[in-house]
């Protein structure tokens, strides 16, 4: 399959962590769950909205998830947005 034909899927997601030295949320039910985007680029979009958005709680915090990269282990496909 042609590079550009690929579905790189980005999760964003985020959620209020218990500490700020590690990823631990607070409650895993209030998880904010942004969407599932087709490439990199989207995805990050998404998630610097989310971010400027909650920049008020220090807790609150964003994560890019490389869905593709879970799906398909053996593409590693590091270098593309």
């Amino acid at each position: 399959m042609a590079q550009e034909n690929k579905q790189l899927l980005h999760l964003v997601f985020g959620g209020e962590l218990e500490d700020l030295k590690q990823v631990r949320f607070r409650d895993l039910d209030d998880l904010d769950i942004v969407g599932i985007y087709p490439d990199y680029r989207s995805a990050l979009v998404a998630w610097k909205a989310k971010a400027q958005q909650t920049v008020d709680n220090a807790h609150m915090r964003y994560f890019i998830v490389h869905m593709h990269k879970l799906l398909n282990p053996e593409d590693d496909d590091s270098t593309s947005l």
